[in-house]
């Protein structure tokens, strides 16, 4: 299984230099000269990324190699062997960048995101209601969203992902455990 590392930003100088928006906790390991990512078309438009999708004009790569990276201030900049120019790092921004997981160690309270997806969400204050399914896990600064689409339809509902909302994600039993604060669910359905 692959899991999304990094997604290919503006360009840095005329060289192929792009900047690189981590979603990755080991970026010296993952941008090590040498490392081979797989490619994908981003799954989700950016903000204000005009009217092309993600990639679009560049040449069909279907992985790049690590020739290099360095920090600029709190951006990752990297080179790959296949984008040699700013013309290929224009045509290369939006481009979403995968590793496999089985490269990566986790912890007993952490999970790939991709094993997330599909989940059962049930609320443990209400006998074990059915909430929905997990859609996505949205990444923030202060803390991850999970992204529940609710059973009865509606809008989706965002749940904070912390132990104290989210005490257990069971994968075996294809369940993620909520205990929201009164109100939370409520909220989204009101909207």
């Amino acid at each position: 299984m692959s899991v999304r590392v990094a997604r290919i930003g503006k360009p840095h100088g005329v060289r192929g230099e792009v900047t690189v928006e981590l979603f990755t906790d080991d970026p010296r390991a993952r941008f090590a000269p040498g490392s081979v990512l797989e490619v994908q078309p981003a799954r989700e438009r950016g903000r204000g990324e005009g009217n092309a999708p993600a990639g679009a004009g560049s040449p069909q790569l279907e992985h790049v190699t690590v020739s290099g990276s360095r920090w600029n201030k709190n951006v990752l900049v990297a080179r790959f062997e296949e984008i040699e120019d700013r013309t290929a790092a224009e045509a290369a921004r939006g481009l979403e960048l995968f590793a496999e997981a089985a490269d990566l160690e986790l912890d007993d309270d952490e999970w790939h995101q991709d094993d997330l997806l599909g989940l059962t969400a049930v609320d443990i204050t209400r006998d074990d209601a059915r909430i929905g399914t997990v859609k996505a896990l949205i990444q923030g600064v202060a803390q991850d969203l999970l992204e529940i689409t609710p059973d009865g339809g509606g809008r989706p509902v965002l749940i904070p992902f912390v132990e104290e909302i989210v005490p257990e994600v069971d994968l075996d039993a294809g369940v993620v455990l909520v205990s929201p604060p009164p109100g939370l669910l409520e909220l989204a359905e009101a909207e």
